[in-house]
């Protein structure tokens, strides 16, 4: 991901904010549960209640941006995020937000921020 940073704020450029390619035409987004929280990966189905991903990790924190900016900007400061580690599949109820991400959002959710170990 290229950035450039002008009078103290960080922009990226405008060729990573296209949207993630479609993996077997999935394509890679954000879901925020009602009750099962923040997740991320290619939404495989959905309907009404639940949404299927796979290649899925949990959110547990991220830093500096909305759960938008962090679908299409990544983040800033993946040293501080907590991810959980990838999962093979999930179906996650009470879906409320599908957000699809762009190629720096999901390079920085699936590459820079390692497996977070609750310690």
């Amino acid at each position: 991901m290229e950035t450039i940073e002008l009078n103290g704020k960080t922009y990226i450029l405008k060729s990573d904010q296209q949207l993630a390619a479609c993996t077997d035409g999935m394509r890679y987004c954000i879901v925020r549960c009602s009750g099962a929280g923040i997740h991320a990966g290619f939404v495989k189905n959905r309907d009404a209640n639940t949404v299927t991903l796979i290649q899925s990790r949990r959110l547990w924190k991220w830093w500096g941006k909305t759960l938008s900016g962090l679908a299409t900007e990544g983040s800033f400061a993946p040293e501080k995020c907590k991810y959980a580690n990838e999962i093979p599949e999930i179906i996650l109820n009470g879906w409320c937000e599908i957000i699809p991400c762009t190629d720096a959002g999901m390079k920085s959710i699936r590459e820079d921020v390692g497996d977070w170990i609750n310690d």
